[in-house]
């Protein structure tokens, strides 16, 4: 019965559409939007500004994502992400309504809409493990080239042909602008190290334009890219320290899902107390929300360790 309701509810949402000429991405953006720009007291915007009171956890999770397919050329497919996330929402709350569960509704959206956001931080950090790498071997052959001839131009100029994207367009960006539209160097290096979100770049940029004012400060140029191989080998003990925890964590997830249909063809009277009474299905809706709380925690905390100064 609750499936055939579920049927006759999408067909009166989609006909709700149909009518009002309402296609489903305005709808989404349009939801959004409002979840991002939703009008604030003057008290509270000093709060968040002073960090004095937090953003919602959805609202922080919105931006990040934002963030993070800007500084990786994607901040095109928000909207369909947005889109996704609304989509997960409703299939989670489909799934609890048709297992009877009005008690899940709430667990399953919110936590089914998160999932896509959780999916672009998990990418996320093997992109800028991917910029770490590229960073390391970049600076390390301009850095070289730079202490030898002592000019940022034919440095970086000499070595841009065993550069790989994304650095290698930021690098050649910076040589048309300096030989073609504006030659200052130190203008060009400012904005440089703005292109590419890494502390450790951007410290090397400061070294940079501080070599143009005293030649012998260069010999700071070389412990500055260490740091990005330290940060390598760091980033690469952690891996395998979290490694055996996070498989652990998997594999509990797979046996708490797993248990419900177990429990089916192992005993009928309990399946029957778990699914079809209050009390199991308020320990479902806990297991449930327990699930997917680990989940942001896991991803929170296995995240690559950057160097910040």
């Amino acid at each position: 019965m609750n499936f055939v309701l579920l049927i006759a509810c999408i067909g009166m949402i989609a006909g709700s559409f149909i009518l009002l000429s309402l296609s489903p991405m305005t709808f989404t953006d349009a939801v959004f939007v409002r979840l991002i720009d939703k009008p604030k007291s003057l008290r509270d915007e000093i709060n968040e500004a002073t960090r004095r009171k937090k953003q919602s956890y959805l609202r922080r999770q919105i931006a990040e994502t934002q963030v993070i397919l800007k500084a990786t050329g994607r901040e095109k497919s928000f909207p369909r992400l947005c889109a996704l996330s609304l989509a997960f929402f409703a299939a989670g709350a489909s799934i609890a309504i048709v297992l009877g569960n009005f008690i899940l509704v709430p667990v399953m959206a919110v936590g089914l809409m998160l999932l896509p956001f959780w999916y672009i931080r998990l990418n996320q950090s093997h992109y800028r493990k991917d910029i770490a790498a590229e960073l390391e071997t970049a600076l390390s052959i301009i850095t070289t080239s730079y202490l030898r001839n002592e000019d940022i131009l034919t440095a970086v100029g000499e070595n841009l042909n065993y550069l790989n994207p994304p650095v290698m367009a930021v690098f050649k960006t910076f040589l048309t602008r300096v030989k073609l539209v504006n030659p200052d160097v130190e203008a060009a290096l400012h904005d440089l190290k703005d292109q590419i979100d890494n502390a450790v770049f951007r410290e090397w940029c400061d070294a940079l334009i501080a070599c143009r004012h005293d030649r012998s400060l260069k010999t700071t140029l070389i412990p500055i890219v260490t740091k990005l191989s330290d940060m390598r080998v760091v980033n690469g003990e952690l891996e395998n320290m979290v490694f055996e925890p996070r498989k652990e964590f998997i594999i509990m997830q797979l046996l708490v899902v797993g248990n419900i249909p177990i429990l089916y063809f192992l005993n009928q009277d309990w399946y029957h107390t778990l699914m079809h009474t209050v009390m199991g299905q308020f320990v479902l809706t806990v297991c449930a929300a327990v699930i997917f709380v680990s989940t942001a925690a896991v991803i929170k905390l296995t995240q690559p360790i950057e160097y910040r100064r």
